[in-house]
């Protein structure tokens, strides 16, 4: 034992001695929890559009009211004809826009359906659907104020669309609603009812973080001692290479605890993230994960020649997969087969849906992320021995 924590302080000597590394561990996580806790914001908010009010009445001045009472939508300008879309979008002046022709609060009056046009900038598929469903909701909840209104007696806006970024799915629908009219959804949102985006990005950054954090550091350092040569002056004390790879991933497990405690805490602090669960749970989860991360650093250092190349392999290895193939920025399901498969061997995959359910649900139980991250433990952690051993040997 004695033998162990006279390598484990070893390794913590160099990183205090080497202040790059002490940056890159304390630093990183707590610039990418900032960056990314801002900069990803699912919500929309201040949604430019266009408005070209060509009845000019009460009720078009009262559905443009509507649509911007949220502070979702706020109108950006109001538009003189039909020939200044499309120059608008190629300027990315707005995002959408909203034609309400002649007639229209007229036949609103008559109790007859009034049409309207919604064309939507395509260019971003995403941000475009996006903005269809949310104009959509808009319209609909507008026609239901109507239909109240008027008591069940038809009247109501008919939302439709042509040309290229058009937001005509959702016509059929909210022409059903002003047929039908007795529908009323009662929608609750469980667990997060505000739909904050940092509920979901906060616990996601601890997955990236932790795996890129220590597995970079352990495989730079790992990597290192190989390149100087002072690997070799080690192995000829009485220590034995288990005791020297203990040792020296030992430090790494509290950095990479240190790590999830200050996203967690600024996640708390400035982005109101709820803590739901079990300390203990998160806690037992994140040290099995620690140790998946370690497990795959050793492996990186023992089939990397240099420092460089190790870091190159780390990063490719870690950040990537964990940011793009995990569930954390795009959703698995909607992935093809193979890249659900390639998800599924990522230990991000199953932590991101721990911590989300500790977080978020106050679960504490989940055998089936818990059987593939052990398995995963297993199979790394066997890899990087047996590579390590016959490196050192």
């Amino acid at each position: 034992m004695r033998r162990i924590l006279a390598m484990a302080r070893k390794e913590v000597l160099h990183i205090l001695r080497d202040k790059r590394s002490l940056g890159v561990a304390i630093l990183m996580p707590l610039a990418m929890v900032l960056i990314f806790g801002f900069a990803i914001d699912m919500e929309l908010k201040n949604l430019p559009i266009g408005v070209l009010d060509q009845d000019r009445s009460t009720e078009s001045r009262d559905l443009v009211r509507d649509m911007t009472s949220s502070g979702f939508i706020e109108v950006a300008h109001s538009l003189n004809d039909r020939g200044e879309i499309e120059p608008g979008f190629r300027r990315s002046e707005f995002r959408a826009a909203i034609v309400i022709p002649t007639g229209f609060g007229e036949k609103l009056g008559e109790g007859r359906e009034s049409p309207i046009q919604v064309l939507i900038d395509g260019a971003d598929g995403t941000t475009a659907a996006t903005v269809d469903n949310y104009l959509t909701a808009v319209l609909l909840r507008y026609n239901a104020g109507l239909l109240e209104s008027t008591a069940g007696g038809g009247a109501g806006v008919d939302q439709g669309g042509n040309g290229a970024g058009s937001g005509s799915a959702g016509s059929s629908t909210l022409s059903q609603s002003a047929t039908i009219g007795r529908i009323d959804p009662r929608v609750r949102i469980d667990f997060n009812p505000e739909l904050v985006s940092a509920y979901h990005v906060v616990p996601g950054l601890v997955a990236v973080i932790l795996m890129m954090i220590c597995a970079l550091l352990t495989s730079i350092a790992l990597a290192r001692e190989k390149e100087t040569g002072t690997l070799e002056q080690v192995l000829t004390t009485p220590v034995t290479p288990a005791q020297v790879i203990i040792g020296k991933l030992l430090p790494y497990t509290v950095i990479g605890a240190i790590d999830a405690s200050l996203v967690l805490a600024v996640g708390a602090i400035v982005f109101g993230v709820p803590m739901r669960g079990s300390w203990l749970a998160l806690s037992g989860y994140s040290f099995i994960y620690i140790l998946i991360a370690l497990s795959l650093g050793l492996l990186i250092s023992a089939i990397s020649g240099t420092q460089r190349v190790a870091m190159m392999i780390a990063l490719v290895a870690t950040y990537l997969p964990s940011l793009l193939l995990s569930g954390f920025i795009f959703e698995l399901g909607s992935m093809p087969t193979p890249l659900r498969v390639v998800g599924q061997v990522i230990p991000a995959t199953h932590y991101i849906r721990v911590i989300h359910g500790i977080l978020l649900e106050g679960e504490a139980w989940f055998p089936k992320e818990l059987a593939a991250m052990l398995a995963l433990l297993l199979f790394l952690s066997g890899a990087a021995v047996r590579r390590f051993r016959a490196t050192l040997e």
